[in-house]
């Protein structure tokens, strides 16, 4: 049995102000994930927290690229290193976000080991890139592409180990039906299941599917990337984008319990939850009850 650790990695430098003068309130995640007593159900391990750089975009315009880019390379690395550490000695780390930027740092980490894959059950691709979009500058909608070498060098080219993540080791589950990034996706062949696609072939079955691939002697393990906007609004309100036709949360526990209990899984992080947008914590508890849950407690 490996021991489960979970860090805190609390930063919001990947998304945009939520509005003029404030800053995104998904760094209060693992906060408020720990008041749902996460640590103690998963009979875990404290692994602390890597503590972001300010949230200062500075001078910022539209067109100067991924903004925060120097502050989210340097909190990369070392996220990274933390991670590694814990994989190499035979850990399983759970990762409090955050945004989703914080993906980096366990691509990064994983990258420096070996050949991984990611199973990433998010409500959007985030695969926005120079290569089909203007709007370039919030690394949280665009850390899939980062990781794949799509996008600005000094967010791509870490330690010169682009890309962290190769195509063809990615699956994507939870999807909108009507997501716009569908069919480049599908032309890079990296394989996507969507919200009707999952409640037509069942989460579990797909889970499973997947594995097949995932458990593949080609890769040294795989990484879980959660964003709680795969979620249904009516169940998960709190993020930045809560855009109708998500996952229900049983859905969502059969999808995520055979990809964490893979002996194969190196760890899994959760992203996006926004404390600020749940003040009486409703929305954070079932995303902690979903998170126990896929680990074991009922």
């Amino acid at each position: 049995m490996r021991n489960i650790v979970v860090l805190d990695a609390p930063s919001n430098l990947g998304l945009r102000p939520p509005a003029p003068g404030t800053v995104p309130g998904c760094y209060k995640l693992a906060g408020a994930l720990r008041e749902q007593r996460i640590v103690r159900r998963l009979g875990a391990l404290e692994g602390g927290v890597v503590v972001p750089p300010r949230y200062d975009r500075g001078d910022w315009q539209e067109g100067d690229g991924v903004f925060n880019a120097a502050a989210i390379a340097s909190y990369t690395r070392r996220l990274a290193d933390r991670i590694e550490n814990h994989v190499r000695a035979g850990d399983l780390p759970v990762v409090l976000g955050g945004d989703c930027s914080i993906q980096l740092g366990a691509s990064l980490a994983l990258r420096r080991i070996g050949r991984f894959g990611l199973a990433a059950v998010d409500g959007s691709a985030d695969f926005r890139h120079p290569g089909n979009s203007e709007r370039i500058g919030a690394a949280g909608g665009e850390e899939l592409a980062l990781a794949t070498g799509r996008g600005q060098e000094d967010l791509t080219n870490l330690e010169g180990l682009k890309p962290y993540l190769r195509d063809e080791d990615i699956r994507l589950f939870g999807i909108r039906d009507y997501d716009t990034e569908r069919d480049e996706l599908a032309a890079l062949k990296i394989p996507v299941v969507t919200v009707g696609e999952l409640r037509e072939w069942g989460a579990e079955g797909v889970a499973r599917a997947a594995l097949q691939s995932l458990e593949h002697p080609h890769l040294s393990g795989f990484w879980v990337h959660l964003d709680a906007d795969c979620l249904d609004p009516s169940v998960m309100p709190a993020v930045d984008s809560p855009d109708p036709d998500g996952l229900l949360p049983a859905e969502l526990l059969a999808l995520l319990r055979p990809l964490v209990r893979s002996p194969r899984c190196a760890g899994l992080n959760v992203t996006i939850y926004d404390p600020d947008l749940d003040p009486e914590g409703v929305a954070g508890a079932v995303l902690a009850d979903v998170v126990v849950g896929a680990f074991g407690e009922a």
